[in-house]
């Protein structure tokens, strides 16, 4: 039996921090896991940007409240769920998920946590464990599911790895490049068609 692991942003919605970074007017936060592959480099620089600038936890939810799934999402949603099990695994938070996750649908979520002062201060971030996409694939795997993973960033690859059957989706040229082996498509038909190959 076959289960597709999919992160979000990127594949399902826009990237939550781009839209953060133009509704500031701060570039640095504009830098995703498309940009960087180590993610605690990555979250240290985005909560030191926070810190900087004196934005909280309502500055960010703000924004991710005025955004909407990518054109084709739901209903590619619709359509995997209709026909196999699958759960979005993604590096966002709790706190950010919750009106994109509505308008999806609610489908299964995988994700971590943020660390909110009283105040509304960013002020750490908790792993729900470290390297959770690719532990996810292993745990399904250990239930004899056949897994097929899709992503888009750098920290997609161990999961996709993982997978029987591993596919990226309009991912940045530099990790189309340094990972050659899994095959890329650009719309939700050809993933559509390249899913329905596995099952």
């Amino acid at each position: 039996m076959y289960i597709v692991c999919s992160d979000l942003e990127g594949v399902f919605t826009p990237e939550i921090w781009i839209n953060v970074a133009e509704k500031t007017g701060i570039e640095e936060l504009r830098l995703t896991t498309r940009d960087i592959s180590d993610y605690d480099v990555l979250m240290k620089k985005r909560l030191g940007i926070l810190h900087e600038n004196n934005l909280k936890i309502k500055d960010i939810t703000d924004v991710i409240a005025t955004m909407h799934p990518l054109e084709g999402a739901v209903e590619f949603l619709e359509w995997i769920r209709s026909r196999v099990p699958m759960i979005v695994v993604s590096d966002t938070f709790v706190q950010f998920a919750g009106p994109l996750m509505e308008k999806l649908g609610w489908p299964t979520l995988f994700c971590n946590s943020l660390t909110i002062e009283p105040d509304g201060t960013v002020s750490g971030y908790n792993l729900r464990q470290k390297d959770g996409k690719r532990k996810t694939a292993i745990a399904l795997k250990s239930l004899d599911y056949k897994i097929i993973g899709v992503g888009d960033s750098y920290n997609d690859i161990t999961m996709l790895k993982e997978a029987h059957a591993g596919i990226l989706f309009r991912p940045p040229e530099n990790v189309k490049e340094e990972f050659p082996e899994f095959p890329v498509t650009y719309n939700y038909d050809d993933l559509r068609s390249l899913i329905e190959k596995e099952i």
